[in-house]
Order: structure tokens, then C-alpha cells, then sequence
């Protein structure tokens, strides 16, 4: 991932596994991108904005995309995202974890 982007306007809160985003102002929704997990294998990432989560996975012949309530629920879902290797599954989420804002909720 390249340099973290700060941004004053805008506010995601992880409490509970509860994802809260506060829009900028004019109520304008900003798409965030909590991690990116590149391997050989494919990509995943779990993207923020208008208060849910959104999977993004995909790898030679094959993509997936979902929406959930919570980082928590995208978390758990990705073990199920068909043709996923285990590597990149595990990967995606030793990177998630390692992101302050999930806080270790999955």
C-alpha cells in the first residue's frame, strides 16, 4: 500500500465491529480502502463507505464482489468466496489484522 492518506474531513470510527463513516461535508460518501492483499494468486480488499463494507476479490478467471454491514461480516465471508486460494485467504487476513482501525475483531 503507498503512503496513508490523512484525512481531516472525514472520520471511520471500528467499534464493536460496528463500521460507522461520517461523511465530508455536503454529504458527499468517500470510498476507503482498509487493506489490499496483492499476491500472484489475486487481490483482495476491503473497501469503506456510506457506513458498510465492501469485498472486492478476484484472480485469474474469476472475481467476486459483496457488500455487508460490518468489516467483521466481509472477514467471514471471504472464506467462502469460491476459487479463493488459501494463501491469498490468509494473507488478505493477516493484512486486515494488522490494520488499526479492525482492531482484531474477526
Amino acid at each position: 500500500m503507498g503512503p496513508r492518506c490523512r484525512l481531516p474531513e472525514a472520520l471511520i470510527i471500528l467499534a464493536d465491529a460496528r463500521l460507522m463513516a461520517f461523511p465530508y461535508p455536503g454529504g458527499m460518501n468517500v470510498t476507503r480502502h482498509l487493506s489490499d492483499t496483492r499476491t500472484g494468486e489475486g487481490r483482495v480488499r476491503f473497501l469503506t463507505g456510506g457506513g458498510r463494507v465492501r469485498l472486492v476479490a478476484e484472480g485469474p478467471g474469476w472475481q467476486h464482489e459483496s457488500t455487508h454491514a460490518t468489516l467483521e461480516d466481509a472477514a467471514t465471508f471471504l472464506a467462502v468466496v469460491p476459487r479463493l486460494p488459501q494463501a491469498l485467504y490468509e494473507q488478505a487476513l493477516d493484512d486486515l489484522e494488522r490494520q488499526p482501525q479492525f482492531d482484531g475483531a474477526a
